[in-house]
């Protein structure tokens, strides 16, 4: 209600845990927060299934977040995009850096688990899948305030054409 009051563009609600704990989206939640909400909604934690996706949009969600099923089964964008439309499938990145030389991975699970993907390449295969849009998460920078990965973000900016959210790291207006 807050946010409807405030004419916010958009809100975008993230279970972090629904994956790494292995619980499914909590469908009552997202319902309530459909009906209070009067700007686009989006939805991410716990997403699997085309199903699920189909869902969510159901209960009033705009668009749907994924990223561990991404990973784990790209297709499901795919899938997605065609059940649900493009607009609708918004592909989340966790990136951290990882290894000796410290680069840049697409990671899961609350970043617990390294994928082997670069960001820049899973981006494009995303886009090519029939993503809508891409958020950058960078985990180590996330609640640092120190600035965004603008690297990573600059060279998969490069490679897409999609939208790109970017979040982690924001410590001042100039970011």
């Amino acid at each position: 209600r807050i946010f409807n009051e405030k004419a916010v563009d958009e809100l975008v609600v993230f279970d972090i845990d629904a994956t790494a704990e292995s619980r499914e989206p909590d469908y009552r939640l997202i319902e309530h927060l459909a009906i209070e909400c009067r700007m686009p909604l989006c939805y991410g934690g716990g997403v699997t299934t085309v199903d699920q996706i189909q869902r969510i949009v159901s209960l009033g969600v705009e668009k749907i977040a994924i990223s561990a099923a991404a990973v784990a089964n790209p297709g499901i964008v795919q899938e997605g995009a065609v059940c649900v439309g493009c607009q609708s499938i918004v592909v989340v990145m966790d990136i951290k850096r990882r290894g000796l030389l410290q680069k840049s991975e697409v990671v899961t699970h609350n970043g617990t688990r390294g994928t082997g993907l670069s960001p820049v390449e899973f981006a494009v295969l995303c886009e090519g899948l029939g993503a809508g849009e891409i958020v950058i998460n960078s985990v180590d920078r996330d609640g640092t305030m120190e600035g965004y990965e603008l690297e990573v973000v600059r060279r998969i900016r490069e490679a897409i054409s999609l939208p790109v959210t970017v979040v982690g790291g924001a410590g001042s207006h100039e970011d």
